[in-house]
């Protein structure tokens, strides 16, 4: 079968590998779709070191059950659509048993410990239906069923959902958004799917903000021409927004959040700053005498992926435009051209779908 295989840092091929075998409690599927995410990006320029490599890439990915191991744990059916939470969680540690499986001390992820999803098949490890890691996809409501590149985005999705619940975003709310990247859209339309009232989006980049204005938000704002925090005042009449999430890699936006958020309101650092790079310099009055709670946002769980697919299935997100790039496996490159140059929002990649 064709695939994506990472062998070090710059050194990721297509390449012709054997098709998974079918092994004891697994499912065997045969991809139809897998997104490209940052961590992909990073790894080919930057390498990771949780990587068992050679390893194919890609964690969020979609496909349709082709074989079941009769004992593998669960109800499937040949045929079906699924999706996962593709950091499989140990089951057995402290996080674990007390429901944060996406923080598990032992964490292995899809295309990091198991081979992932830019293949035309994957197998589904045992440990992961054990755990409830697989979810099946439903159709619409209309009864059609959901485009492939729209179950891709299950994953990215759930790890959105996951900061947006931490939030406790509710009816009513002026969101912040900094950072219009794939997943900065993504915490802004699902901040909106639970309720929030007014979403307000700061982006540096002119092609990420002209993006941003084909989503249902209120608000799209250029920091530099703009007084960011005279824009949240005058939306907010003075008071601050409700949360804001940090989805901009940098630290000057998790500094300035502080500034931005009411009083007793939620800063979300749902962006990882790069080792080395990740001491802010922070005023601890602001939060002492605000009373202001901040909170990180990591992965997410099965629970937040089943979240994920009813958003998606319910078209409470507008997958259609978060999946902006379709192209063949074999053009992995090119994705990762449109995503440098911030052309695309999301690239799904197709496999072969030779029987």
């Amino acid at each position: 079968m064709q695939a994506v295989v990472y062998y070090a840092p710059g050194d990721i091929r297509v390449e012709d590998i054997p098709k998974p075998q079918l092994r004891e409690g697994e499912l065997l599927i045969h991809v139809d779709a897998c997104a490209v995410c940052g961590t992909d990006l990073k790894s080919k320029h930057h390498g990771n070191p949780r990587i068992k490599a050679p390893l194919v890439m890609g964690h969020e990915f979609t496909g349709i059950i082709e074989e079941i191991s009769p004992n593998a744990v669960g109800t499937w059916n040949i045929g079906d659509r699924i999706v996962m939470a593709t950091s499989i969680s140990c089951g057995e540690c402290y996080y674990c048993q007390n429901h944060f499986r996406n923080l598990c001390t032992h964490l292995a992820p899809m295309s990091f410990s198991y081979p992932g999803g830019m293949a035309e098949y994957v197998t589904i490890p045992a440990l992961a239906l054990r755990g409830g890691h697989v979810i099946k996809v439903p159709a619409m409501k209309d009864s059609a069923a959901v485009k492939a590149e729209w179950a891709a985005l299950a994953e990215p999705t759930s790890c959105a959902v996951n900061s947006v619940q931490q939030c406790h975003v509710q009816q009513g709310d002026t969101v912040l958004v900094m950072g219009a990247g794939p997943m900065g859209l993504l915490n802004a339309v699902v901040a909106k799917a639970f309720g929030a009232k007014q979403i307000i989006l700061s982006e540096l980049n002119e092609l990420r903000r002209n993006q941003a204005k084909n989503f249902e938000i209120d608000f799209v704002i250029d920091p530099v021409k703009d007084d960011l925090n005279e824009t949240v005042k005058s939306v907010t009449k003075g008071i601050g927004a409700d949360v804001v999430i940090v989805a901009a890699p940098a630290a000057q936006p998790q500094e300035q959040a502080l500034s931005l958020v009411r009083k007793q309101g939620t800063v979300c650092l749902f962006a990882s700053l790069p080792v080395g790079k990740s001491i802010l310099n922070i005023d601890s009055r602001l939060i002492h005498y605000g009373e202001i709670r901040i909170i990180g946002s990591s992965d997410s769980t099965p629970e937040h992926v089943q979240k994920a697919v009813e958003l998606i299935v319910t078209k409470k997100i507008p997958a259609d435009k978060i999946a902006s790039h379709l192209l063949p496996l074999h053009q992995i490159d090119q994705a990762f051209t449109l995503m440098t140059s911030g052309e695309a929002l999301r690239v799904v990649l197709i496999p072969p779908q030779s029987a």
